[in-house]
């Protein structure tokens, strides 16, 4: 069913309400069909997305498929294999005392019509992987694309009306305004990736309503590198991770910890390891990102000053351009180190050792993401007992969130809640408990 392109977002929710009421998404074959015509609309229309990714962010198509479409692609495929058992009622031990005909079980019943809230950094992904998880779970959704990303904002409203049922499944596209106005809705659970300030208003707009929230923040993950780390690996992975989508990813190594030793032998091999990804002029290269906008690309470039540049350090702003950058003998108190960065700048801090290496990351806000690189049984044990962070990866940033069977989430300042596989079904449903007891 077709509905006016222009519709007050109080009419929108009750209309996906009024759906949700006749018990329309409930259904696990309806909830199915509309996963499989996500991933249609994926292979489809992979390549307008991949085209609109390039237009907002300078993503490569590469690029573009690997962390936007295929990503969400296998994460379909994973919620259609496993629906079934995640959905399947788990039985609970009944106490002696109600009787040996009692029985008891929890299930999972859908929550009514919630909110996605996108941000402009994986504008693709990080809305439909949710809306995933809230259609898997039978809910009635309304999706927010990113206005700082114009171009999939635009796609995806096309795009998700033309292959989805349009009566359970809303776009809303806009800026403050049209979000401020869907947050004096009652929802019943609001699903933010963003920051940290943005947050805080979503949650203060859910408490009107007890609304419960998911909120993916962000934040600096650390790197802590040992000294028995193998350099070359080192480097080769935290350049890919960091510099991916030029810097701007939510679990992106955001600084290096490691002792004055390992850091100088560490440097000239992170400006191999650039050269090796980019080139020797990654503005040439079909495979480095840009910067979303001028804010963005002003904030980031204030930020180059804060230690000696031991690769990049170039930007240009017409393009939107700065160049993948590694900073050196980086001082903790400068401005590099007081917010997420957010950016291809990566900045190597020296400690003297593990100690202080954990009491600086436990001087700062819960991460959302941890990595360390050593051989130490020890060091890894340590670092994942006496800190906190919403994921933890040894040698290689980043690639937990590919693990479906992973919950993905922060902690603190870093976020709460989490999504992901079965996480999504938990985040998106009610587990209800449920007693039969015999009338006879």
């Amino acid at each position: 069913m077709n509905h006016p392109a222009i519709e007050q977002p109080a009419d929108t929710v009750a209309r996906l309400r009024a759906t949700f009421a006749t018990g329309r998404t409930k259904p696990v074959d309806w909830r199915t069909e509309q996963l499989r015509r996500v991933r249609a609309m994926l292979t489809e229309r992979g390549a307008d997305l991949a085209a609109a990714l390039h237009a907002d962010l300078g993503k490569s198509a590469t690029e573009a498929y690997r962390t936007e479409i295929d990503f969400t692609i296998r994460e379909i495929d994973h919620t259609l294999d496993h629906l079934a058992d995640w959905l399947r009622p788990e039985p609970a031990p009944v106490p002696a005392h109600l009787g040996a005909d009692a029985t008891a079980w929890t299930q999972y019943d859908p929550l009514g019509v919630v909110l996605v809230i996108a941000p402009w950094n994986y504008p693709a992904q990080l809305l439909l992987a949710p809306m995933v998880g809230a259609l898997a779970s039978g809910n009635a959704v309304v999706v927010k694309p990113s206005e700082l990303a114009p171009a999939t904002s635009a796609a995806l409203a096309e795009l998700i009306p033309a292959y989805l049922d349009t009566d359970a499944v809303a776009v809303v596209e806009g800026g403050v305004p049209e979000t401020t106005a869907l947050l004096a809705e009652r929802f019943d659970r609001i699903f933010y990736t963003g920051n940290g300030t943005v947050g805080r208003i979503v949650m203060r707009a859910a408490a009107e309503h007890l609304t419960p929230v998911t909120l993916e923040l962000g934040g600096k993950s650390p790197v802590f590198v040992d000294r028995d780390a193998d350099l070359d690996v080192v480097a080769d992975r935290l350049a890919r991770g960091k510099f991916l989508n030029a810097g701007q990813t939510c679990v992106a190594p955001d600084y290096v910890l490691t002792d004055p030793e390992t850091a100088a032998a560490l440097e000239p091999r992170l400006v191999r390891a650039v050269e090796a990804l980019f080139g020797t002029d990654p503005a040439k290269s079909p495979e480095y990102g840009r910067i979303v906008n001028e804010r963005h690309f002003d904030r980031l470039s204030g930020l180059l000053g804060s230690g000696r540049v031991a690769v990049g350090g170039v930007s240009d702003r017409t393009a939107k351009y700065i160049a993948p950058t590694v900073l050196a003998d980086v001082d903790p108190a400068s401005a590099v180190m007081q917010e997420e960065i957010f950016g291809p700048i990566l900045p190597i801090v020296t400690v003297s050792g593990l100690d202080e290496a954990i009491a600086f990351i436990n001087d700062r806000d819960k991460p959302l993401a941890l990595y360390v690189f050593s051989e130490s049984e020890r060091t890894r044990g340590r670092i994942a007992a006496e800190t906190s962070s919403g994921g933890l990866g040894y040698g290689l940033p980043l690639a937990h969130l590919t693990v479906s069977d992973l919950p993905f989430g922060g902690v603190g300042e870093s976020g709460m809640g989490n999504y992901h596989g079965r996480y999504s079904i938990e985040t998106f449903s009610h587990r209800k408990a449920v007693l039969d007891k015999p009338l006879g």
